[in-house]
């Protein structure tokens, strides 16, 4: 009988492996940050799920819009800032996710919504190269902008994703004003308008996270804006990099999956998988992001010592600047259009 009963119990787990069973295409952005995913997130899920993953590399949502509106979506799931899929759901090329098979009890509140489930907490910081500059960077957007107390190269985004925060505060606004200040046309154009008397002291507008922290790396330039973690990886790599939380945009990533996914129902099931606590307490092994779900802290992988370099920590968030969903999703198509011609002058 116990035999028998062991019999079952076996090909019952093999029938439960064979229904999660499939394959899903994830298109990243590359770089040391989907390493880290591939390594804390991608692979142990696969493995324990029995889904085949193919990955990509990508250049963020134009490449989703070109295969949803082209009716040839090959991507099942996207990695994406959390503006960037708020402005594609508006635009109709996302899925709505499943919330009865992706569990986001212990997620942070405003984390996810319903087109985008949240993968890691990143912040948006002012780097600078301490055989420049010392330990006496920048510490506020105005300093970096300011090019006769601190003269030298600077690298800036070349997407307005992320741009104009930095540009309105240095000009004076306040944190907590900055979306106000922003929301509307005249806004957008003074902080366009900062930037561009910058724009000479700007040796390269960087597009990928990889870019940005290879240019730091290198010493190419001498202070950059960027991603926290790719500047960390810099370091780790022997990178002489250091920049401040303060007036930092605090900012997550999160996963979507394109409109017309070709395996969308096997999508759901690896989005379920990797929102767990207990793969998204290993993310920061890798790059020093933080985790969306907040039972990822009470595993016992993140040390106290881990926890207080990680942008969602407490003490960090509250030097930061929120990123505004809704003012992406409402005015990003119009700032991208107006900071291109400003980029092309």
């Amino acid at each position: 009988m116990k035999k028998t009963l062991g019999l079952s119990l076996a090909a019952g787990l093999m029938a439960t492996s064979a229904l999660a069973e499939g394959s899903v295409t994830i298109a990243s952005w590359g770089g040391s940050y989907q390493e880290a995913q591939s390594k804390a997130l991608f692979e142990p899920a696969a493995a324990n799920t029995g889904i085949e993953v193919k990955q990509e590399t990508y250049g963020g949502m134009s490449d989703v819009r070109l295969q949803v509106t082209s009716g040839q979506v090959t991507y099942d799931i996207v990695v994406s800032g959390s503006g960037s899929a708020a402005r594609a759901a508006a635009e109709g090329l996302l899925e709505p996710l499943d919330y009865d098979v992706i569990d986001v009890s212990t997620f942070y509140p405003g984390l996810y919504d319903d087109y985008c489930v949240g993968g890691d907490v990143f912040s948006v910081v002012a780097a600078w190269n301490t055989d420049t500059y010392g330990d006496d960077g920048p510490q506020n957007w105005a300093d970096f902008f300011d090019t006769e107390k601190f003269p030298g190269t600077r690298a800036y985004r070349g997407k307005v994703s992320g741009a104009l925060e930095p540009a309105i505060m240095a000009d004076g606004v306040a944190p907590e004003d900055v979306y106000k200040v922003l929301d509307s046309e005249e806004g957008i154009e003074r902080a366009i308008n900062k930037i561009r008397e910058l724009k000479p002291n700007i040796g390269v507008f960087w597009s990928s996270g990889a870019q940005h922290a290879q240019l730091m790396k290198d010493g190419e330039v001498d202070m950059s804006t960027g991603w926290n973690g790719r500047f960390d990886n810099a370091k780790k790599d022997g990178g002489k990099v250091s920049y401040t939380f303060n007036q930092a945009l605090l900012d997550y990533d999160c996963f979507a999956v394109p409109k017309g996914a070709p395996n969308r129902d096997t999508a759901m099931k690896f989005l379920a998988e990797i929102s767990k606590a207990e793969y998204q307490d290993d993310l920061p092994k890798y790059i020093t992001y933080g985790p969306t779900n907040k039972a990822a802290y009470e595993t016992g992988e993140i040390t106290a010592e881990v926890a207080a370099g990680l942008p969602s920590s407490p003490e960090n968030a509250a030097k930061q600047v929120p990123i505004s969903v809704e003012w992406y999703a409402k005015w990003e198509t119009i700032a991208a259009e107006m900071y291109q011609e400003m980029l092309t002058e």
